[in-house]
């Protein structure tokens, strides 16, 4: 677009709206700052919680139970190091997507981060940006703005000189000048309480059911261990000491710091390799939405096409191809759109500017069609051709044919009128089609045979001609691919809608609204949708995705409500990627028995202790080496593993198949254990020795149920971890206040430890049973 006269600002007048603070600060960020980061791991209730307990036992004087706040201190150091070293490499990246905005400064146009606007700034804005601050429009050729990111209406909205560019809408057709009015707080979206600017957060089960355990474990943990405390200062031989030792010990098993501190660490380092694979994650919950996506709906363009195209072929309809050729030299050069279509036109076409234009309309993808005036040559329009001509059986033969070679059509035509008010065209008449092709990726077919065995349901969804579309779905190798429907005969009511889409895999001519419809209604249907997108026209189901990923390629728009950012604008990374959240999840679900079995059975054991009066069957270094065999190694080591194996029956639900059982066979082997103290008159010390050894004993058993399947490291694992806490017990009883092991009075041990095996199996076969019914039900 020419200057016409707007002037920006000056290097100097820049610099003096910057010391007055009329800039556009913002305070958000993708990543935490590194004081963020610090606090993130150090001051939180639990830690304030076990330096509390921890004081208890300094109080106690029994200094050897303090061994609980070294793994405190050893993880919180963990989550800062590992959180500091992924932060910078999100940060380098973040630059890349980083809007921008094209402000004048000192007479010439240039891209800068939006954050360093300034009030009266001159701005070229154009299709495909987002709006970074309030602004004015100075000039307008066929703006049109999408304002649902603030409004929650869809449609278009065209603007004209003197109207207002909010910012957080972004623009859907035309170009033009505009001057910033508003800057950082001072900004309409800013201001907005219901922060309607923001996208819509990816979901997380995982993170939902861990904050649910946290509120409740946090809620009770004060009440009981002031009961637990009382009772244990009552109970019989009982020293004041002794009475805060056990009471520290039921606290601290109620404490699900391991997993919160897993599943943070997990997240994080999950930023960190997908980055590494060129995915920049805007929110760490997406990683787990990515891996439990089983829907996957991605436009054509840039996805199964390399995105490039090329004129290959005029068909004269109405007017010879000289003709054609005329009009379609003033056309391709007429207008300032950025995308492919337009790349190729200009391409082919020669810019010849020989007609004087009297007033144009800009594409838009509701629209499916631009249009132009000239003095003396008459109006034309450009386009979608069933959008365009209805009823012409020889035109659309010819549309059928290329579109069923994959080609895409668009038509030339001529018009007795153009409508500004409405932009509309009246009395179209074809003078041509202009073939145009499009460039199969050669990763297609192994990209889709992949999602394919991971059982995940690819629906392409395109503005195209669905024949177009369909063709080359299958030519890519997409399952399912003939299955195709156009998109102007979709239900308008949503129920209608859900019970259609399980039929179909390609959907053609599709709207920016419908594809958001779609979106929900596959969603609505309970399939965990992920959308893959590049421009303006799938923001909208961006947003409302459960996992939104975008290419760096695209949009500002685009990039700005995705969840996740594909750097190399590849589709094809798409499976490294997904493998590699799917891995993530996989491990955390796995290793996440391991520490909610140690919560449910410390929270049951201190009420009903409580209830019963009776000394607590640990003490705090029980503890200690029963969470460093059976939780610490462990969940380390399976962590690191390469496994996509993602339950599809929710994470609480799996979680609770091992824990539940696992749990519950310890309260009842400790309160068997008080039996049979009380039957045989062992001492304290004796039955603190049975305790420990059928705990560990127990919780062994669920290291070796959390690694079934087993393989040969999984196998090492757990008789390492078996190795090292019978080994432990055995050199150093009396660190751990229990009786050697070769005591003869430990051979009811065995009959106990093989009571143990059975309850475990039979409880665990109960909750099988009970869970799969339950599903049955649902």
């Amino acid at each position: 677009m020419e200057d016409r006269g707007y002037g920006g600002l000056t290097s100097a007048e820049v610099k003096k709206r910057v010391d007055k603070g009329q800039v556009n600060t913002s305070d958000s960020h993708i990543s935490k700052t590194t004081a963020e980061i610090v606090r993130c791991h150090t001051l939180t209730y639990f830690n304030f919680l076990n330096v509390f307990l921890g004081i208890l036992v300094i109080i106690s004087g029994q200094f050897k139970n303090l061994t609980f706040l070294g793994v405190i201190f050893c993880n919180s150091i963990i989550g800062i190091f590992q959180e500091l070293k992924v932060k910078k490499l999100i940060d380098n990246l973040a630059v890349i997507t980083a809007s921008k905005a094209r402000a004048c400064r000192d007479g010439k146009f240039r891209d800068i981060p939006i954050e360093e606007l300034v009030v009266d700034d001159l701005l070229s804005v154009e299709n495909g940006n987002q709006i970074g601050a309030d602004c004015v429009v100075l000039e307008s050729e066929g703006i049109e703005v999408n304002e649902s990111m603030i409004t929650g209406e869809s449609r278009p909205v065209r603007k004209k000189p003197g109207d207002t560019l909010w910012s957080g809408s972004f623009m859907v057709a035309g170009s033009g000048r505009a001057k910033v009015i508003h800057v950082g707080k001072d900004n309409y979206a800013t201001q907005l309480a219901s922060q309607a600017k923001q996208k819509k957060r990816a979901s997380s089960e995982m993170q939902d059911s861990i904050k649910k355990i946290i509120k409740v474990t946090g809620t009770i943990l004060i009440p009981v261990g002031i009961l637990l405390f009382v009772t244990q200062r009552g109970a019989e031989g009982i020293t004041f000491s002794d009475a805060l030792v056990n009471t520290v010990a039921g606290v601290i098993g109620m404490i699900p710091e391991g997993l919160v501190l897993l599943t943070s660490i997990s997240f994080i380092l999950g930023v960190g390799r997908l980055a590494g694979k060129q995915a920049l994650v805007q929110e760490m919950e997406a990683i787990e939405a990515l891996a439990r996506v089983n829907v996957l709906c991605l436009d054509k363009t840039g996805t199964i096409t390399t995105g490039a195209l090329e004129v290959v072929e005029l068909i004269p309809f109405g007017e010879d191809v000289g003709r054609m050729r005329d009009v379609m030299n003033e056309i391709s050069f007429a207008f300032d759109d950025v995308n492919a279509t337009q790349d190729a036109l200009m391409s082919y076409f020669e810019k010849t500017e020989k007609w004087r234009i009297k007033s144009k309309i800009p594409f838009s993808s509701d629209r499916k069609y631009r249009a132009i005036a000239f003095e003396g040559e008459g109006n034309y329009v450009l386009g979608a051709p069933e959008f365009l001509v209805k009823d012409n059986k020889e035109l659309n033969e010819k549309v059928d044919a290329c579109s069923r070679e994959g080609m895409r059509v668009l038509l030339l035509g001529k018009c007795s009128g153009i409508n500004m008010a409405d932009m509309s065209v009246s009395g179209v008449t074809p003078s041509g089609l202009i073939v145009i092709s499009d460039c199969i990726r050669p990763e297609a077919r192994g990209t889709f045979e992949y999602f394919a065995s991971q059982n995940v349901a690819i629906k392409v969804i395109s503005g195209d001609n669905p024949v177009t579309v369909s063709n080359i779905a299958v030519k890519a190798g997409l399952e399912g691919g003939e299955r195709y429907i156009d998109a102007n005969t979709l239900p308008e009511d949503f129920e209608e809608l859900r019970e259609v889409v399980p039929n179909y895999t390609v959907y053609g001519r599709v709207r920016p609204e419908q594809k958001q419809r779609i979106v929900k209604a596959y969603q609505a249907n309970g399939g965990v949708v992920g959308m893959v997108g590049d421009g303006v026209n799938d923001v909208l189901a961006l947003k409302d995705a459960n996992c939104g990923i975008a290419m760096a390629a695209g949009s500002d728009a685009a990039k700005q409500v995705a969840h996740i950012v594909l750097m190399d604008s590849n589709f094809a990374s798409m499976k490294s990627i997904v493998r590699e959240g799917r891995m993530i999840i996989s491990n955390i679900e796995r290793v996440s028995a391991l520490y909610l079995t140690k919560t449910i059975y410390s929270v049951l054991l201190s009420i009903i202790f409580i209830i019963l009066g009776r000394t607590y069957p640990f003490v705090p270094i029980h503890l200690s080496i029963i969470s460093t065999t059976a939780i610490g190694i462990p969940s380390f080591i399976l962590t690191l593993e390469q496994t996509e194996a993602v339950t599809s029956n929710g994470f609480m639900r799996n979680v609770l198949r091992i824990s539940l059982p696992s749990a519950l066979t310890m309260v009842i082997m400790m309160l068997i254990n008080q039996v049979v103290a009380g039957f045989f008159g062992f001492d304290a010390l004796m039955l603190s020795t049975y305790n420990l050894i059928l705990a560990g004993c127990i919780s062994q058993m669920v290291v070796w149920e959390v690694c079934r399947p087993m393989n040969t490291r999984r196998r090492i694992l757990c008789i390492a971890v078996g190795f090292i806490f019978v080994a432990a017990i055995f050199l150093f009883p009396g660190f751990f206040s229990i009786t050697h092991i070769l005591n003869w009075r430990l051979i009811f041990i065995i009959p106990l430890m093989l009571l143990t095996g059975y309850l475990m199996q039979w409880l665990t076969r109960a909750v099988r049973i009970l869970t799969k019914q339950r599903e049955e039900r649902e």
